[in-house]
């Protein structure tokens, strides 16, 4: 098999295009939620904070006297609990959606004839053999 064919039943697969897909999404749903916790969560949660200390943005919270910026530190823990949170929402909606598919009824397939045959010489080995 060329090169070239090998390469293309393999682009072409499903699970590469289904790969591709959730990337993609995957890429613009984490600038939503970065988008969310950076101009909404953060802002709301450390503001109280920034009031105290009298700043006006994250990157001015240091530790006197050091180079240590706790406060883009604090912005990136809950950056990481708000998408945690939100995958953990989506996954739990997901297998909910699964339970629902595994609870319909599955149809039992009517014996073959090899089947039926068997059960009735099993039966008649019983009757026989008591």
């Amino acid at each position: 098999m060329s090169f070239i064919k090998e390469f293309k039943e393999f682009a072409v697969k499903g699970n590469v295009l289904e790969l591709a897909v959730a990337v993609v999404i995957g890429g613009a749903f984490g600038k939503i939620v970065s988008s969310v916790v950076d101009d909404i969560i953060t802002p709301a949660i450390l503001t109280p904070a920034l009031k105290a200390a009298n700043l006006t943005n994250l990157s001015e919270l240091v530790i006197p006297g050091t180079a240590i910026k706790y406060g883009n530190f604090l912005s990136q823990v809950i950056s990481f609990f708000v998408v945690a949170l939100a995958l953990f929402v989506f996954v739990k909606a997901i297998n909910q959606f699964k339970k629902k598919e595994a609870v319909a009824p599955t149809v039992t397939p009517a014996p073959t004839k090899e089947e039926v045959l068997l059960t009735e010489i099993r039966d008649l080995l019983a009757r026989k053999n008591p």
